[in-house]
């Protein structure tokens, strides 16, 4: 048994959500924040057997698209994000993977 957690973007996550519960994995949706950019991500705990972990990297891998954003310049940060800080473009989205080894898993 593994648990997958799965850092995306709020913009892919409906759809996402819909594809992996169509799919029959059961999907714990918490609201994040990201570190960088201080925007809101979704994270997702997935509860999946080893054998169904490619399947479900697959449904990530196709709703949950990178794009570009223009945003405030990483020197801004720590600076109040000024107003009047240069802007760049960054790349937001995809989805961030993490898979764990749960030793033991119970439904009561």
């Amino acid at each position: 048994m593994k648990l997958v957690l799965a850092v995306i973007n709020n913009d892919d996550s409906r759809a996402a959500i819909t594809a992996l519960t169509g799919q029959d994995f059961f999907v714990t949706q918490l609201s994040t924040t990201g570190g960088f950019l201080l925007v809101g991500n979704t994270t997702l705990l997935i509860g999946t057997s080893e054998e169904r972990l490619g399947e479900l990297k697959e449904i990530l891998k196709q709703y949950c698209k990178t794009r570009t954003k223009t945003g405030p310049s990483a020197s801004a940060l720590g600076r109040s994000m000024l107003n009047h800080s240069v802007e760049e473009e960054v790349t937001v989205g995809g989805a961030v993977i993490f898979v764990l080894s749960v030793d033991e898993f119970d439904r009561i």
